[in-house]
């Protein structure tokens, strides 16, 4: 077992590794009102879980909103982003590991 440290990826959204393989990674977001996770890709599939807070997402061409309990699967290099509408926790599994995130 490995503890990591919180990382801050900038003034609203921090990040801690919870979990890692080489296949699986599963990373906490801690997000306060208005921040961003910046459009992006990755060959990553990535599973995200809404623990708490109030997010607007954009996936590929949708947009949408998701709250506690709500989950979604997001496709290797699909581009998306949300916005914190109300500070909460987003939990997400990549598969494989996010390296970069070591």
């Amino acid at each position: 077992m490995h503890s990591f440290p919180s990382v801050a990826v900038d003034d609203h959204v921090t990040r801690r590794v919870l979990a890692d393989s080489p296949e699986l990674m599963v990373v906490a977001f801690d997000f306060r009102q208005g921040g961003i996770g910046a459009a992006h890709h990755h060959p990553h599939v990535q599973s995200t879980y809404c623990e708490s807070g109030r997010f607007r997402f954009h996936v590929d061409d949708r947009e949408f909103e998701v709250g506690p309990g709500d989950s979604f699967v997001i496709a290797s290099n699909v581009v998306h982003g949300c916005t914190c509408l109300e500070g909460g926790r987003l939990v997400d599994s990549f598969a494989p590991r996010r390296d970069d995130f070591l």
